[in-house]
């Protein structure tokens, strides 16, 4: 399932109660331990095929402390398994439609309105937005597009300490996507200039659409508040099957001071699909 639709389609049920009997029986937590130097999170949406209070059970058991990418009705779930959201939504209209285009400010302005107060009351931290596709809008003007809607929801979030994050994209997954790089997502944060607009440097987009990505860390880890990961090529684990090397990596953010939290996001390939989630766990332990 691709990330837009799940974002625009996803419903929680809350079935599927994992059993202590069946969990011990399969052995999950067995031996998996983490130094814990790096804040770990994991995006639901890339294991769906398990009902969130199911996964949120596994979590638990790992020992993995965050969750990204859920929205307020589910927030009250997440407490009750102690689980911090790294990463909330819902105040978004989609990937495509966003801050780079006027037409949808009054909607977006309403909307993140409503949801910073909400972030705050539960105790979280980052609310993610998205600039939106082109569609014939020069970068320039996207980008003042940008400046100028999000100008309008800045001072809330500021009140609130709620940190609003832009995702960054390439340009095979979302065509036509505006913020497709970190130049111009740096730049955005240096026009709004304020401590509460980061951006979320997704790894795999970033690899894809302009690579060099311990460079990008290193010169602009002070705009980028939030990390996800995933293999290239494919989107799919990070192990010895893709391109990059993801401890070298973590090692680059972690050298920058950050203390934020690194969320996985890839697509499993293998049959034992918490077992790829381990693994990608281990991994970025460093």
């Amino acid at each position: 399932m691709k990330r837009r639709n799940f974002i625009a389609t996803a419903t929680i049920g809350s079935a599927g109660m994992v059993t202590s009997s069946s969990l011990a029986q399969s052995q999950l937590y067995k031996d998996f331990k983490l130094k814990n130097n790096v804040n770990h999170s994991v995006c639901q949406w890339c294991f769906d095929h398990l009902p969130l209070e199911e996964f949120l059970q596994v979590l638990n058991g790992l020992g993995i402390k965050a969750i990204d990418l859920i929205g307020p009705k589910d927030w009250s779930l997440l407490k009750k398994y102690d689980i911090h959201c790294s990463m909330c939504n819902g105040a978004e209209i989609s990937l495509t439609e966003g801050w780079n285009d006027p037409k949808y400010h009054e909607q977006l302005i309403e909307n993140y309105t409503n949801i910073i107060p909400q972030v705050a009351e539960a105790g979280y931290t980052n609310l993610i937005c998205f600039s939106g596709n082109r569609r014939g809008i020069n970068d320039y003007v996207g980008l003042q597009n940008c400046v100028d809607g999000l100008s309008k929801i800045m001072p809330l979030a500021e009140k609130h300490g709620v940190v609003i994050q832009m995702e960054l994209f390439n340009q095979v997954n979302h065509p036509d996507y505006m913020c497709d790089s970190s130049l111009w997502g740096v730049e955005l944060c240096k026009r709004l200039g304020s401590d509460n607009f980061k951006l979320l440097f997704d790894i795999y987009h970033m690899q894809i659409q302009e690579g060099d990505i311990i460079r990008s860390i290193q010169n602009y880890y002070p705009y980028f508040g939030h990390y996800h990961t995933a293999g290239v090529p494919g989107r799919n684990e990070i192990d010895e099957t893709q391109e990059l090397y993801y401890p070298a990596i973590m090692k680059a953010i972690l050298e920058t001071g950050y203390t934020g939290y690194v969320a996985q996001e890839f697509i499993a390939t293998w049959d034992d699909k918490i077992a790829a989630l381990k693994d990608a766990f281990t991994r970025c332990d460093v």
